[in-house]
């Protein structure tokens, strides 16, 4: 009876074993099949990925469109194969071709025929870093954008449109009039419609909306809406964090109140014109212009903004943590140190020296 029922047992679990290796056998053979070519026949589709798409939401379209077999199966195939990449734009397909070579297609945007030019400019870059990503993307020099923001009979009319343009953009220690003005984001603009007429109205209205919710905060925090942005310019570039933005943030703040010098490098690198991955030299620290806080005879505010902010880094600003600290330190993995006096301070880079995490 036990010899039985041990073979009882030992059937069932062969058939088991059997009855896995088909389903897999029957799935690998149904996902080959649904992944393969719609029609062996060439038939080209355009096919248009819009803004904000991802190769997910692209699978009823391609479906509707004939392109692949199985929405299901196409789902199945990105989960094993994870492409990136994906591009807006219109591509040109064929029923003839796999979900593989549909996805490769989209994955490479030199494939794409863009009926719009996409300019992304992140946060914290400034005006020399965005003229270089338009002259790339567009038939707009370096030069030409460069010289519009600084010409003074566009500033007018500009003074007449936007709240946040005022005189403070005409100082002539300034190198760019409308730095810190033009806010991080991505454009989009038809081909036919580039002009850097149109870029700078696209970007400006933009720095209106986003600066909108700010504007009772600016416009009753005794700062001009210039000197936020000169500040959150700075708080940008010294840290990462909302936490530690609005901390820098305070620290600034205690210093211009007791009338410190900022001392913040980052100003020192834009007074020299030198990318911060570059090396500073003691000239580049000692010399005296509107914009070097690490000159000791310098006290306040830099003469205007250092770089475009985010959003964050004007929160940070415009409500900054209430704390007794005066210095601060960022290691080499952009952890931010506070402390609240010098011999605090070299303490702290003394360590950070020693762990290997000093990055001047």
């Amino acid at each position: 009876m036990v010899k039985k029922r041990k073979f009882s047992i030992r059937k069932f679990l062969l058939f088991l074993i059997v009855l896995v290796i088909l389903i897999i056998v029957v799935c690998l053979g149904l996902y080959k099949f649904a992944t393969l070519a719609v029609s062996s026949t060439s038939k080209t589709v355009e096919f248009t990925v819009e803004e904000g798409s991802t190769y997910y939401t692209l699978a009823n379209e391609l479906k509707e469109n004939n392109l692949i077999k199985s929405a299901f199966f196409y789902k199945v195939y990105l989960k094993l194969h994870s492409p990136e990449g994906l591009t807006t734009g219109t591509y040109e397909l064929n029923q003839n071709m796999n979900v593989s070579e549909i996805v490769s297609i989209l994955s490479n945007d030199n494939n794409a025929t863009e009926n719009s030019v996409r300019l992304t400019f992140r946060e914290g870059l400034n005006a020399q870093q965005m003229a270089s990503i338009i002259s790339r993307k567009t038939d707009i020099t370096s030069e030409e954008f460069l010289n519009k923001i600084n010409d003074e009979n566009y500033i007018n009319t500009l003074k007449e449109k936007y709240w946040f343009i005022t005189d403070d953009v005409k100082n002539p220690e300034i190198y760019y009039d409308l730095e810190g003005y033009m806010f991080p984001d991505t454009y989009s603009l038809e081909k036919n419609e580039v002009t850097l007429d149109n870029l700078m109205t696209k970007i400006l209205d933009n720095t209106a909306i986003k600066l909108e919710p700010y504007r009772e905060s600016i416009e009753s925090s005794g700062y001009s809406v210039h000197q936020i942005l000169t500040l959150a310019s700075l708080v940008e570039l010294e840290a990462v964090t909302d936490e530690d933005r609005a901390k820098v943030a305070g620290v600034f703040y205690n210093r211009l109140k007791d009338d410190w010098s900022l001392g913040s490098d980052v100003t020192t690198y834009y007074a020299a014109r030198k990318l911060m991955t570059e090396r500073l030299t003691t000239s580049d620290l000692t010399a005296c212009n509107g914009y070097n806080t690490r000159c000791t005879s310098m006290k306040g505010l830099p003469v205007g903004p250092i770089d475009n902010p985010s959003a964050s880094a004007i929160e940070a600003v415009i409500h900054p943590d209430n704390n007794d600290y005066y210095y601060f330190v960022a290691d080499s993995n952009k952890k931010v140190y506070f402390t609240r006096n010098s011999k605090e301070h070299t303490a702290i880079i003394n360590k950070l020296k020693d762990e290997g995490k000093w990055t001047y």
